[in-house]
């Protein structure tokens, strides 16, 4: 059986992802056409790349702009067989029928103001009898007897042969009921949902420093340990959550990213000790502005982090959005273009404070051309 190429399929940033998928889903159902309108979806690319996030990400978006609620349910194919699919036989009431008993998965909410949204992740780990038995799901929407509701959606997602993952080759007929998308990792659209998120203020300064370092999986090593969006995360939790400190957590961390990039991380961290007080800076006082460039990363994040924690203190961002003025015009930029992505709608409760305004006037024609 030959193997299915991704050579032929359009590439996408996880960014863009959201995008173009929340947005056709919202035309279909804002227009009332069926679900079924848009073809099942398969998600291809590395571990840790963000393609399960992206489909929380796109649930959310569909919620924003429809006033629906949906409900993601999760199934990972790989610890699924067939008969999972199928469901378990038994006898009907009067014992001369074999009927099937409907599987958790198709408990599904069919409520016209509910969304549903089936996500079968893992899908390329499965063996290909169980990609099989997810032929109907994909096209038809059933499974022997079991019909998925109207209203619900079907995106599949799973790493490449070439991922040296657990992969098995997807037979054609199966991914030819399906649209293919391959996932690109993309610094610009993680640091856009870090920063909504809560990701730790040193991945986030670190990686703007060093954006590179955001995705370094590689198929052709037998690494274990490897920085992914997926396992930045995890950093973060141990930062936000153990300790903040990178050097008393360096082991943890190098057991999530390798022991490389996270030597790099720990020598990158003395940067934050030379920082002028960003309670300081919010408070309305003009501390020295670092001069390096990495210092400088440095302290946009931290003020980024702490504006989302203080979001609702509008004179504070004010003082913070004065301080700006005397950065370099560039990082300037960068801060306030990160404040814009603190929460939906945040620019136009920026567009309320008069610092903003006065730096809309002064510096908004850079946004375009910002150093990110």
């Amino acid at each position: 059986m030959s193997e299915v190429r991704l050579s032929n399929v359009p590439s996408m940033s996880v960014g863009k992802l959201i995008e173009v998928l929340g947005s056709s889903y919202c035309t279909v159902i804002n227009n009332m056409l069926p679900l079924k309108t848009m073809p099942s979806v398969m998600l291809w690319g590395p571990p840790g790349v963000g393609k399960s996030q992206a489909v929380r990400q796109i649930a959310s978006v569909i919620e924003d702009s429809t006033g629906k609620k949906v409900n993601v349910t999760d199934v990972r194919l790989l610890l699924f067989n067939p008969i999972d699919l199928r469901g378990i036989p038994t006898s009907n009431a009067d014992k001369t029928l074999a009927v099937w008993l409907k599987p958790q998965i198709f408990q599904m909410d069919d409520s016209p103001d509910v969304v549903n949204i089936l996500f079968l992740d893992e899908i390329s780990a499965a063996p290909q009898s169980v990609q099989a038995a997810a032929y109907q799901i994909t096209l038809d929407r059933t499974v022997g007897e079991h019909r998925l509701p109207d209203n619900c959606i079907v995106i599949a997602a799973g790493n490449r042969v070439t991922d040296k993952s657990v992969a098995f080759k997807m037979p054609k007929a199966l991914a030819n009921r399906l649209m293919h998308i391959e996932v690109e990792g993309s610094f610009d659209a993680w640091k856009k949902w870090a920063i909504k998120n809560g990701i730790n203020d040193k991945v986030i300064g670190f990686l703007s420093f060093r954006s590179n370092y955001l995705m370094g999986f590689e198929g052709s090593t037998d690494d274990l340990a490897f920085a992914t969006p997926r396992s930045w995360e995890m950093v973060s939790n141990i930062l936000n959550g153990i300790d903040n400190s990178i050097e008393k957590m360096y082991p943890l961390i190098a057991g999530l990213i390798g022991s490389g990039v996270a030597i790099e991380f720990r020598t990158w961290e003395k940067v934050y000790k030379d920082l002028p007080s960003i309670e300081d800076i919010f408070a309305g006082k003009m501390p020295k502005v670092p001069r390096s460039m990495d210092a400088l990363y440095a302290l946009t994040s931290s003020m980024t982090v702490y504006a989302r924690n203080h979001k609702n203190d509008m004179t504070a961002i004010g003082n913070s959005i004065r301080y700006s003025e005397t950065m370099p015009p560039d990082f300037s930029v960068v801060l306030l273009k990160d404040y814009m992505y603190i929460e939906p709608g945040f620019r136009e409760k920026l567009m309320m404070v008069p610092e903003f305004v006065k730096w809309m006037q002064s510096k908004g024609k850079l946004l375009n051309g910002s150093v990110k």
